[in-house]
């Protein structure tokens, strides 16, 4: 039974959904111009629906932010502080360790580790660092280090970014975040983060770790200056990318938070805008396996609609997240266990635990073994 659509358009894209075929770039623009939210949303879910039934996966992590000391002067950002900040942090190595196990009884599965690009912290320090995570918690998966942060050490230290991976892979990291995409538009990043490397290069650190045998996830950020365009040629550029490497295991869309930024002016995106963002994400990404609805930064409650809009993960326990609540985020900083697979299952879908590299988890009440 063919379902009534709000907007005519859609019925073309239903017939490629159905047949498993790839949307084009003008498919894009149009999902993200239609006032029919619903029906893209539905559409959304058949793909999802497709690749995960009802699993929504989650995991038990830990995000560790070392310093928000940076040379950038982003536009876009609440997080960096330049070296001359009084409220600005650096930790020490021991900190940073003793921070990765505090307070916290329940085993995790994968440390989230990204931060500012400090002026005088070298490669071999946080080679450093990541040895002493491993040697401490050599269970828990090492998700460490932006393609941002990539590039920054290998032109501070005159190396070429594989030099750079090879070292960080030798002392323990076992994939990478995907942020610092922002929009890879060149017109908006030298509006929005013109410190930054350019897409193109992002781009190129990605396929560099792909190429090691690193995984990675990606982002876009939506919600500041971008238009529909920008959001569907950073959509496609990744797909293209996967196409050839096969490195990206999730996509997570990230909304602009404006507040305590120089672009504090911009109104906040809404749920709206959120879930139309994942359900696009969903029907042009067709070689990215999972999509992230991002609870710190969507809410509890979108990132539990989104589970019906295209998205199959909702992150994990998180504990301290700084970088969106430094930009205002009213979210909590992190949730227990039982609190992600009560969310899961009130938006009618069924919690899978997962490690990084979406293996199943299973947990008893002192430790956890991951099937491979």
């Amino acid at each position: 039974m063919t379902p009534q659509f709000e907007d005519a358009r859609l019925l073309p894209i239903l017939d490629k959904v159905k047949a498993e075929e790839r949307l084009t770039f003008d498919d894009g623009v149009l999902l993200y111009q239609t006032s029919d939210l619903l029906g893209i949303g539905y559409l959304a879910n058949l793909v999802r629906e497709r690749l995960h039934g009802d699993l929504t996966y989650y995991n038990v992590n830990r995000h560790i932010n070392p310093t928000d000391v940076c040379t950038a002067s982003c536009r876009l950002c609440a997080f960096g502080k330049k070296a001359k900040d009084p409220t600005g942090y650096t930790m020490s190595l021991e900190e940073v360790w003793h921070r990765a196990g505090e307070g916290y009884t329940e085993a995790v599965s994968e440390f989230h580790i990204v931060g500012g690009l400090h002026p005088e912290l070298t490669l071999d320090w946080y080679c450093e660092m990541i040895r002493g995570l491993k040697e401490r918690y050599p269970q828990v998966h090492l998700k460490a280090f932006t393609m941002v942060e990539i590039s920054y050490f290998a032109k501070r230290m005159k190396i070429s970014n594989r030099e750079v991976l090879q070292r960080l892979i030798a002392a323990g990291i076992d994939s990478q975040p995907g942020g610092g995409a922002e929009v890879f538009s060149e017109r908006i990043r030298r509006v929005i983060c013109d410190h930054k490397i350019d897409g193109g290069e992002w781009l190129e650190v990605a396929r560099e770790a792909h190429n090691l045998g690193l995984k990675s996830n990606c982002t876009m950020l939506y919600g500041h200056i971008e238009n529909e365009a920008d959001r569907v040629d950073h959509l496609v550029k990744l797909r293209e990318l996967q196409d050839e490497t096969h490195g990206f295991q999730t996509f997570i869309p990230l909304a602009f938070h404006p507040a305590n930024t120089e672009m504090s002016h911009l109104p906040t995106t809404t749920g709206f805008d959120d879930i139309r963002n994942i359900a696009v994400s969903r029907l042009m990404l067709d070689n990215i396996p999972h999509i992230k609805a991002y609870w710190v930064m969507m809410s509890e409650g979108i990132a539990q609609i989104a589970q019906r809009f295209g998205a199959n993960d909702i992150d994990g326990t998180v504990v301290e997240e700084k970088i969106y609540h430094d930009a205002g985020a009213t979210t909590s900083q992190n949730l227990r266990r039982g609190d992600l697979l009560r969310l899961i299952r009130e938006a009618g879908r069924q919690p899978f635990e997962r490690d990084t590299l979406y293996r199943p988890v299973v947990r008893t009440e002192t430790a956890f073994t991951i099937l491979t």
